[in-house]
């Protein structure tokens, strides 16, 4: 005993002064108070792993036909250009299966009027400020 205990002082003044602190748990996921920046990470990684289908999504695509998904893109671009033509003081409308979309610009106010076709509901958005080429 009197032999190891020579070597234990010596090792223990080798080593110096520890120190320690204490374990602080930080989260990961950012809804938990965790970096915003691992959003992006932590969807990719789950979208990853998702193996589920929606099984919808894929019938609604194989149900339309070619010409019904030209329509659909020309419908949206043709509504696109209507109301970029509002900037500069021009009044539209378009009339597709579904809707009949009129846009007016009167006194300053910018009205976007959409009545449904089928059940003859009607929708009115005016906006404040966007008329007369704002």
């Amino acid at each position: 005993m009197t032999r190891s205990m020579p070597l234990m002082l010596a090792g223990l003044c080798l080593a110096g002064t520890l120190h320690a602190s204490e374990l602080v748990y930080q989260p990961v996921n950012p809804s938990f108070g965790g970096n915003p920046l691992n959003g992006g990470w932590l969807l990719g990684n789950a979208q990853a792993q998702n193996d589920h289908e929606n099984p919808n999504a894929r019938s609604l695509l194989r149900n339309q036909s070619a010409l019904e998904r030209f329509t659909s893109q020309l419908e949206s671009r043709l509504l696109s250009q209507l109301l970029s033509n509002i900037s500069d003081g021009n009044a539209g409308s378009l009339t597709t299966d579904a809707f009949v979309i009129n846009i007016l610009d009167s006194d300053g106010f910018l009205t976007v009027d959409i009545t449904d076709r089928l059940t003859g509901e009607r929708s009115q958005i005016v906006i404040d400020g966007l008329g007369q080429g704002f």
